[in-house]
């Protein structure tokens, strides 16, 4: 299996190459500061900056979540923008441990495009490798051809979900906090989907912002009941740090679906139980 990561080593070789890829800053925090301001005072020479808000996410929607998926020719247009070609490679970074450049990933794998990796411990790591920052914006050079094909990968439904929670696992990617119910700082209501199992990002990474090696994400997840041929869904606040769960499940050699509207979809239809404390329920 080809990594879905690329060192900063690798990418600073890549970027001096007549094929050099396309690099997207996908640098977002919940509750800002916005990404642009950040994009502007330095940056991976040549990145463009992606709106997350805007460009890998649809309008929020009370069924659909706080991140919708982009509409397919919405996201095709941004594609062609940045330039994003047949025959390239992208690569994708942010600044807080992929949690941001995973959404970036996973979409242009569900339209079809699977020649995309994420900088293995983002912006740190390329300074760290004597990466340059280059400052200022970067207008999208234009000239893409990519043709997205949605579906590439498949998605569950509410009810896809409750059904991968009884037969299956399905995972909760947010903090603990948030999963237990203590507290919840964006959605009306607090908990998590009954049967699910607290499995935060955070434990995906070193102490560097680094993914952990293939063998201990095996094991993480294997300890939460994930193996080879359990159907594995996951799910999050509104669908983008579930990306990054399925980031590190892919680097650790497993399948699994995401759930999109997650959290802030699931809570907005009150028919829909609500779990809450440390246990499944």
């Amino acid at each position: 299996m080809t990594s879905p990561l690329i060192a900063a080593s690798e990418l600073r070789t890549a970027l001096d190459a007549a094929d050099r890829p396309v690099v997207l800053d996908v640098r977002w925090k919940l509750g800002g500061p916005p990404g642009r301001e950040e994009h502007a005072r330095g940056h991976v020479p040549g990145a463009i900056y992606v709106d997350l808000e805007r460009e890998l996410s649809g309008a929020a929607d009370p069924a659909a979540g706080r991140h919708p998926l982009p509409a397919p020719a919405d996201f095709e247009r941004a594609l062609r923008a940045w330039g994003v070609r047949t025959d390239g490679s992208v690569v994708a970074y942010d600044d807080v441990g992929a949690t941001s450049a995973a959404r970036a990933w996973w979409l242009l794998r569900w339209v079809g495009y699977d020649a995309v990796r994420v900088l293995d411990g983002g912006l740190a790591a390329w300074i760290a490798a004597g990466g340059e920052l280059e400052s200022g914006p970067v207008a999208p050079p234009g000239g893409g051809d990519v043709a997205v094909r949605p579906g590439a990968l498949p998605v569950l439904d509410a009810d896809a979900a409750v059904a991968l929670s009884r037969t299956g696992v399905l995972l909760d990617a947010r903090a603990g906090e948030r999963y237990r119910g203590e507290v919840e700082p964006v959605d009306p209501v607090a908990g998590h989907v009954p049967g699910a199992l607290s499995a935060p990002t955070t434990e995906n990474l070193d102490a560097d912002g680094r993914f952990l090696p293939p063998h201990r994400l095996r094991a993480r997840f294997a300890g939460l009941g994930v193996e080879s041929g359990v159907p594995v869904g996951v799910y999050c606040g509104s669908g983008v740090s579930a990306a990054h769960e399925l980031l590190a499940l892919t680097v650790a050699g497993l399948d699994a679906t995401l759930y999109p509207p997650s959290w802030s979809g699931w809570v907005n239809d009150p028919a829909r139980p609500v779990a809450t404390g440390a246990e499944p329920g």
